[in-house]
């Protein structure tokens, strides 16, 4: 398995990934507390399909590696995700909420692997297809935003030790709601960070798309054989 597999299966363990809201977030006018915030959360992201481009940075300590990349992700309630990579390779990550598939179209390689392997415990975006796994997986409370005056910020801990996420840095948007920052930390020092634009949410997307059929031609690894 090459460099950039490794790296792309390292992505799925270390990152919880965000996203982005609808319009205006249904707070009252008041500093909302913590319970109020994550009930409009919940309202938002569990109503509908979204997708959105992202930017991300990722540091691998142990290797002494940072990472950039950029391109368009998808979401759909329950679990189902797909992560289209752009630059500075095309790739793709893609799950169906039980399936997980890694398309490598210049290698002609498909990794394939159990999805709840790698997004269990509201790990690897899973939360963005069901927001209510925050209170279920996290300790979560109020953190102090770098922009005070637009941005809330939420701080999560994972109720279980895990040595892939030790705590994640969510930033929202103070008129929206929408997460416009992700900050993952993880046991060994790594670092992710990602940002998010040109939202666009759809009240039932197609379920096809969180589907890979594997080209005939392609070399397939599994990775839970």
């Amino acid at each position: 398995m090459n460099r950039e597999t490794v790296l792309a299966i390292i992505f799925i363990g270390i990152m919880l990934f965000g996203s982005a809201g609808l319009c205006q977030s249904g707070l009252p006018e008041a500093s909302p507390n913590l319970e109020q915030i994550l009930d409009a959360l919940e309202k938002r992201y569990n109503a509908a399909d979204f997708s959105a481009d992202f930017f991300q940075e990722s540091i691998l300590k142990a290797m002494d590696i940072t990472d950039t990349a950029a391109g368009k992700a998808w979401f759909k309630h329950p679990g189902m995700m797909r992560w289209a990579y752009e630059t500075p390779e095309k790739y793709e990550i893609i799950t169906d909420g039980s399936r997980l598939w890694i398309y490598r179209p210049a290698d002609s390689q498909v990794v394939t692997g159990d999805a709840l392997a790698y997004f269990s415990n509201g790990k690897g975006a899973s939360f963005l297809a069901d927001f209510r796994l925050v209170r279920e997986m996290f300790a979560v409370s109020l953190a102090t935003p770098d922009d005070p005056e637009h941005h809330y910020a939420l701080k999560l801990i994972p109720l279980q030790e895990q040595l892939d996420i030790s705590e994640i840095f969510v930033t929202l948007d103070k008129n929206t709601l929408d997460i416009v920052g992700v900050i993952t930390l993880n046991a060994y020092g790594d670092r992710t960070a990602l940002r998010f634009t040109n939202l666009n949410f759809e009240k039932d997307m197609d379920a096809s798309r969180f589907h890979f059929e594997i080209p005939a031609n392609a070399d397939v690894v599994k990775l839970d054989e």
